[in-house]
């Protein structure tokens, strides 16, 4: 299988065209000519999983290896030392952004890791009804993403609507139009935006909130794989946070 029979499915399901003008979604390491023998998908590369991928493979990302034009490429950085190793392993890379997000991503996460129902998605922004007390959403939203430790902000005792934006939305929020927004990477001026205005905080982390990417992506290309025998190997990338409480990592 060639890398472009799989980049030309993914823009199908959810078209590189739409991403965002900061992004780099694509096929950012390879060639669509080159033949690979393996898929992984992930949310993220770090240099012990590339270790342990087979050379001539492809492996899909949600984050971009590269953001920015790389002026040098020296190895000494995140980005090119696994640029090096994906290079010497003839392993071609392609990352979906925030065109998922758009499409897929928020959604997902939204509706099937937290059993929320959707009323209504404004491109990265879903919204759904809740109509619960803070302090049981967030107890109820920090059991199903698995977390011990949960930052929020409390402006209101009860919680009618919620926005969701999974991985790092604060930047969004101006646009929420919601009772509470769940995100990721808030912030302390970021709080006290939130509190000023009235909208009630709950961090859902980053990497929690967008390590079901790969599991989303793996459904999505399941048909067409089938179809042509090949399976999809779900990697994951390590957290580079730990949480401590009194000293004692507790995730």
């Amino acid at each position: 299988m060639k890398v472009q029979n799989i980049y030309d499915v993914l823009n199908k399901i959810s078209p590189f065209d739409i991403q965002e003008k900061w992004d780099n979604a694509g096929l950012l390491v390879g060639s669509f000519d080159d033949e690979i023998e393996k898929l992984y998908i992930s949310l993220d590369l770090d240099a012990e999983l590339i270790d342990t991928m087979d050379s001539n493979s492809l492996v899909i990302t949600h984050h971009p290896l590269i953001f920015s034009p790389l002026r040098k490429v020296n190895f000494d950085t995140y980005s090119t030392k696994l640029l090096k190793k994906l290079i010497q392993k003839n392993i071609s890379l392609i990352s979906m952004h925030t065109n998922i997000d758009k499409t897929h991503l928020n959604k997902y996460v939204a509706e099937e890791v937290l059993g929320l129902e959707i009323i209504n998605t404004d491109e990265f922004i879903s919204y759904a009804n809740v109509n619960m007390n803070f302090n049981d959403l967030v107890k109820n939203i920090s059991k199903k993403l698995n977390l011990k430790t949960t930052k929020a902000v409390k402006c209101n005792e009860f919680i009618k609507t919620v926005a969701i934006v999974t991985g790092a939305g604060m930047s969004l929020l101006d646009e929420v139009k919601a009772d509470c927004f769940l995100t990721g990477d808030i912030k302390y001026h970021d709080a006290m935006e939130a509190k000023a205005r009235g909208i009630s905080l709950i961090d859902i982390r980053h990497y929690e909130s967008e390590r079901y990417f790969s599991f989303l992506i793996e459904g999505l290309l399941s048909e067409y794989l089938n179809k042509n025998e090949f399976k999809a190997i779900i990697t994951a990338s390590k957290n580079p946070f730990e949480f401590f409480v009194e000293g004692e990592t507790v995730e």
